[in-house]
């Protein structure tokens, strides 16, 4: 792998950048590899990585039914935070950020992850009340978290809606200063170059239609470009964790939705850090091509397709146009959409499955981008050594059927972090008190 420099690109100058190699190689597969992961995204990549880096097992395959990127990992918000309530996702998330501050040096890969703090807006004294709670329940783990009054927040937002009449008034926030974007695209190219180095097989174009088994034992999978042999299988397909697993004969506590966000035209700075409310369920960044970068709420209703319904932006756009007015004179330029897996008590899904030699990553809800290098090691270490990471163990799938919701908001609803639990309805299904087998 040509490494990447300030130099090298230099002297690539001089022959009109002719002189690169492919940043992962494009190989058919094999007959037989000690672990494929199912899932060409971030979180399938930064998993080959690991086992091919830490674990030292480089004969590994990730198979993508479509190009790499093409699915979540590039249809997302970008935002990158841990400052979650509930300690058994702190914890990982955290895992994870610390993961995303060196990733660049890592991977040797430019992801573009920008540190500009992760503000939640408190709009009322019950909202400040739990954004304390919440910030000092980070802080007694050793995370990050800053309790900002109305004034603070002014100054670091000036162009919030801060006057009396305010829709949703401003009473103050809670900061995670080292939280903040990275560029998506980035982060599944850095991981595939990387993971590729370490002669790991990307395999694009190459659709699971079967998980082949015996004795109650994965042994392959079928594809679209024929049968191969395998170890063990990993799941790692985001909203499609259902549908795959499926095909093992397992059904999962977790229900696909549509998710959108978009994003206006290029303008000047004018928002310099993620802002958040504890009330609302909006999210607003700017992108480092100057588009103003919105998302909201989920359909709430089983989809598979990655297009989404008129409401919802409307709603986004109407509730970040409340926060910042001066947001109502952009033009939307495009929206996008992904399929998130809910799973029933708002977090992960980290487990061997009952086929032996089957695992699962997947539950993620809308939280699954700020997880991947975190999510990418936990797994990697699962499926090397068979037994969950300290970090994963609160996220087993017999958790469902045992009644033991790995946060205590979560047996009844389902959201993109526990944290957000009280926010939505519960999901339009009876699956939650049950899990199939």
């Amino acid at each position: 792998m040509t490494r990447y420099s300030a130099l090298a690109l230099l002297k690539a100058g001089l022959t009109g950048q002719r002189g690169w190699d492919r940043a992962w190689r494009d190989p058919e597969p094999t007959t037989h590899y000690d672990v494929i992961v199912i899932g060409g995204g971030g979180h399938g990549l930064a998993t080959a990585y690991y086992l091919a880096k830490v674990h030292g097992i480089r004969n590994v395959a990730v198979l993508e039914k479509g190009w790499i990127g093409g699915g979540n990992t590039g249809r997302n918000t970008t935002i990158v935070r841990s400052n979650y309530r509930q300690k058994p996702l702190h914890d990982l998330f955290d895992f994870a950020l610390g993961l995303w501050e060196g990733m660049s040096d890592e991977l040797n890969y430019n992801v573009m992850f920008s540190p500009r703090g992760a503000l939640f807006l408190g709009h009322s004294d019950s909202d400040m009340t739990v954004l304390a709670q919440r910030g000092d329940a980070l802080r007694c783990d050793g995370i990050d978290a800053e309790l900002l009054t109305r004034d603070q927040v002014r100054k670091l937002v000036p162009l919030l809606d801060m006057s009396p009449d305010a829709r949703f008034p401003v009473h103050g926030g809670l900061i995670q200063r080292r939280g903040g974007t990275a560029r998506h695209d980035a982060v599944a190219w850095g991981y595939a170059r990387a993971a590729d180095s370490l002669g790991v097989d990307i395999i694009q174009n190459c659709e699971v239609t079967g998980i082949v088994q015996s004795g109650g034992r994965v042994t392959g999978v079928e594809t679209s470009r024929g049968k191969i042999g395998a170890g063990r299988v990993g799941i790692c397909v985001a909203g499609n964790s259902g549908p795959v697993a499926a095909l093992a004969g397992i059904t999962l506590p977790i229900e696909a939705q549509t998710l959108q966000a978009f994003v206006t035209e290029q303008v000047k700075p004018m928002i310099d850090t993620v802002i958040m409310s504890q009330s609302l369920h909006c999210y607003i960044s700017q992108s480092d091509k100057g588009g103003i970068v919105l998302g909201g709420d989920p359909d709430q209703f089983p989809s598979y397709a990655q297009r989404g319904l008129p409401p919802r932006i409307e709603r986004a756009a109407a509730e970040a146009i409340a926060l910042v007015p001066a947001l109502s004179r952009l033009r939307m330029a495009r929206c996008w959409a992904g399929t998130t897996d809910m799973s029933f008590d708002g977090s992960p899904i980290i487990s061997a499955l009952p086929v032996g030699g089957l695992y699962l990553n997947g539950g993620w809800c809308y939280g699954g981008f700020k997880a991947t290098p975190g999510s990418g090691f936990v797994y990697a270490h699962l499926l090397a050594t068979g037994a969950a990471h300290r970090l994963a163990a609160p996220f087993a799938l017999d958790r469902f059927a045992e009644a033991r919701p790995s946060t205590k908001r979560g047996s009844a609803r389902c959201r993109s972090c526990a944290d957000d639990a009280d926010r939505l309805p519960p999901l339009r299904s009876a699956r939650a008190s049950r899990v199939r087998l």
